[in-house]
């Protein structure tokens, strides 16, 4: 497509946007004079669907009226909860219904995943990463590592830019695995780097460590909701995600978690168990049958009953996606979303940036990382006080993500607008 930096195209652009009025189903922050914020963190915290407010009051008054009643209520009984979702994330990420579960937060599902994926062996015991990775998952394997007895010194494998460079090179991740190969116990990535936005070959990682008898997970946080998945179809081993993010579920909202089917029907894997992964029907039976028995799904990695009142917001969110069809149309949106915007930082010439995520389409969601020589910090400062949220990561790093389902075309010609001026 051609562009144009002409303010009067931003708003043909959003004349012409088939998924212009999902924005009327979020509420946005207002700047102090009543004006909407451009709000580019849906990538740390997505905006509030309005819808949720009557989902989570529905739940409040379920407690009020019938308390442990409510969880056999004909209306979304609470026992059963994380059923209401299973079939929109299997959808969202591309997996079996069976192969998907909503529970806990992303680490605590990263530990019960690598609980059962992670067995190192005196010959086989190293983890391979990218570099830079999320701390929180940096901090879960390397307390893994040290769980088992080994040295994160010597058994974590990362994968970094090359010198001079801001992201990674595919082949180095193959190179990566054949030189440690047989070594590695297991291969861990974010699917989006949380740095740069870079994007990565989910299919061609898992392959690669597979061929190997490498186990392959992945780290959804900056993936689900943002771009296309289909995880059962790329064989990959688990992966864990949290619903925050692109999910609009809300501030320390319920995670999720997939497992292969492969694992998730093998019930003689090792794993943390907890009483709501046995299988339903002895679940009750508590004295009386004290051993545990995995359901033979994803469900088998559930430790605890569903969380309902942080599991209402998502049910709200998924509704949204759904009714915008998914992904198909959400990653078309967004991908001219950055693809103007890139477009626009590039028309006005502005010097000591670098936009570093990576400009093919297949290599990036909907964040664009733009790199400062210098003075970043001070840059995002003025964006703030223009009535931008977005974030800054140290030293230099401007993060920005249009999310397709509430920002518009024409906030990013005022981004971009702001991010040039002196």
């Amino acid at each position: 497509m051609t562009f144009s930096a002409d303010e009067d195209f931003s708003h043909q652009l959003d004349a012409e946007d088939p998924l212009r009025q999902f924005r009327e189903q979020f509420h946005l922050p207002l700047t102090t004079n009543g004006q909407p914020l451009i709000y580019f963190a849906g990538n740390s915290l997505g905006l509030m669907p309005k819808r949720a407010r009557a989902i989570v009051e529905h739940e409040l008054d379920q407690w009020a009226a019938q308390a442990v009643g409510a969880h056999h209520s004909p209306d979304a009984p609470w026992y059963s909860y994380h059923e209401l979702v299973r079939e929109q994330l299997a959808s969202l990420v591309g997996a079996g219904p069976d192969e998907v579960v909503c529970m806990n937060s992303l680490t605590v599902n990263l530990h019960l995943m690598l609980a059962t994926f992670y067995r190192p062996t005196r010959s086989r015991f190293k983890i391979l990463m990218e570099e830079p990775a999320f701390p929180s998952d940096t901090y879960a394997i390397k307390s893994q590592i040290a769980h088992h007895g080994f040295d994160p010194g010597t058994a974590l494998v990362l994968v970094r830019p090359r010198e001079r460079e801001s992201t990674l090179r595919p082949e180095d991740f193959e190179l990566a695995i054949e030189q440690h190969g047989e070594q590695l116990a297991a291969v861990l990535f974010g699917a989006i780097n949380f740095l740069t936005g870079q994007l990565f070959d989910l299919r061609a990682i898992t392959a690669a460590a597979q061929r190997h008898g490498i186990v392959a997970g992945f780290d959804l946080a900056h993936a689900v909701g943002n771009v296309p998945l289909s995880l059962h179809e790329w064989n990959v081993d688990f992966a864990v995600w949290c619903s925050y993010k692109y999910l609009n579920a809300g501030p320390g909202a319920v995670a999720g978690a997939f497992v292969h089917e492969r694992h998730a029907t093998n019930t003689a894997l090792p794993r943390l168990a907890g009483w709501f992964g046995n299988d339903p029907n002895t679940r009750f039976q508590l004295h009386l049958q004290p051993e545990f028995i995995p359901v033979a799904s994803a469900d088998a990695w559930q430790v605890s009953n569903p969380p309902i009142l942080s599991m209402a917001p998502l049910r709200a969110s998924l509704e949204l996606f759904q009714e915008a069809g998914a992904m198909e149309s959400l990653r078309a949106k967004s991908l001219k979303l950055t693809s103007y915007l890139r477009f626009l930082l590039t028309d006005n010439s502005t010097g000591g940036l670098e936009v570093i995520t990576p400009a093919e389409e297949t290599a990036h969601g909907s964040q664009l990382s733009i790199l400062y020589e210098e003075k970043g910090k001070g840059a995002f400062q003025r964006l703030e006080e223009a009535g931008v949220r977005c974030d800054f990561r140290e030293p230099n790093v401007i993060r920005a993500a249009p999310a397709p389902l509430y920002n518009t075309f024409h906030e990013v010609w005022r981004f971009a607008q702001l991010l040039a001026a002196p």
